[in-house]
């Protein structure tokens, strides 16, 4: 499947500098953060809320899994304009939900400028920082989940 909408707003160089800033930020906790960009909603999920598409990508992707239940997902809609921010239960006991909600703000002033890139690696940037005082890198620690943005 050809994917025209998302070189609207991304290039294979921001995908790249998505990627390594994850990379870059995994250096410094044991949480592992997802990015997943969606042009649109297959119309059978148009009516679902944008949580519980957040929640099926992340199960899908098994962020589920992690040693520690330490996932983030950064879940974005293109064509709704939307994006959102799922931590997974062991991020949730120890980080207040609302924690990602100043996240999506300082997003959100990146993306109202057009600077999508920006705003996801500013995005990957807190998430990073606010998880490595909650879950610092562990001597044993490896990248559970791919680095590389979902599509």
């Amino acid at each position: 499947m050809k994917k025209d909408l998302v070189y609207n707003y991304f290039s294979d160089d921001d995908f790249l500098r998505i990627s390594n800033k994850i990379g870059e930020m995994e250096k410094i906790t044991s949480g592992e953060i997802r990015v997943s960009i969606k042009e649109k909603l297959p119309l059978l999920k148009s009516k679902n809320d944008l949580r519980q598409l957040a929640e099926e990508e992340f199960f899908k992707l098994g962020m589920d899994k992690t040693r520690d239940k330490t996932g983030i997902l950064i879940y974005i809609v293109l064509e709704k304009k939307k994006f959102y921010i799922l931590a997974d239960s062991g991020i949730n006991e120890k980080v207040d939900p609302s924690t990602w909600e100043n996240v999506k703000d300082e997003m959100l002033q990146f993306f109202l400028k057009g600077d999508f890139a920006k705003g996801v690696v500013t995005g990957i940037e807190k998430v990073g920082n606010i998880l490595s005082k909650h879950f610092p890198i562990k001597s044993d620690d490896t990248n559970e989940l791919s680095n590389k943005v979902v599509l």
